[in-house]
């Protein structure tokens, strides 16, 4: 865990696919063609307590949907790249835009389209029900499965190894 925590030390942005990893894989679609999608509170409010700490957050994600637009403005997340099925060039073009190096970066998937970016990051994680392929590119899992927490706990993590955590509880009591 040493090592992890080391890794999370110098993470400057934090990048989150949405299905599997923000929510629980499952898109509901209405007889009105509507997608729907439930998150988590507490990855959102961690996802705040992230970004009060200074470190941006981004999303990737191979779809494209309102509801995701709607739910990362509510959390104050600008960087947000929707309708990537090859998520690799967003991914270069938000380390150019941010200036940041890959290392500086930690990414959070479930399948297989998110390895080219785990490949390269400092800090990759799948949460713990992601495939077992992208579990092997992981350098940890989450104990949560994704949209069941598994964003708060890398939240968490990212804190606890910046120094940030015990300060942020500090906040709300």
């Amino acid at each position: 865990m040493q090592d992890i925590l080391a890794r999370a030390k110098d993470i400057k942005l934090v990048i989150f696919d949405v299905d599997g990893v923000l929510t629980d894989g499952s898109i509901i679609i209405g007889d009105d063609g509507e997608e729907y999608k439930a998150f988590h509170s507490r990855d959102g409010h961690g996802m705040k307590l992230l970004q009060y700490t200074g470190v941006e957050i981004a999303i990737i994600t191979g779809r494209t949907s309102k509801v995701v637009e709607y739910r990362m403005t509510s959390l104050g997340v600008a960087h947000l790249y929707q309708g990537q099925q090859v998520k690799l060039p967003a991914f270069e073009d938000l380390i150019e835009r941010l200036d940041l190096k890959p290392e500086q970066c930690a990414y959070v998937g479930d399948d297989w389209v998110d390895i080219a970016i785990m490949k390269r990051v400092g800090l990759a994680i799948a949460v713990n029900d992601a495939d077992d392929i992208v579990k092997k590119y992981a350098h940890w899992i989450t104990p949560a499965n994704g949209g069941k927490g598994a964003a708060r706990q890398v939240c968490e993590l990212i804190m606890k190894g910046q120094g940030t955590l015990e300060d942020q509880i500090e906040r709300h009591l």
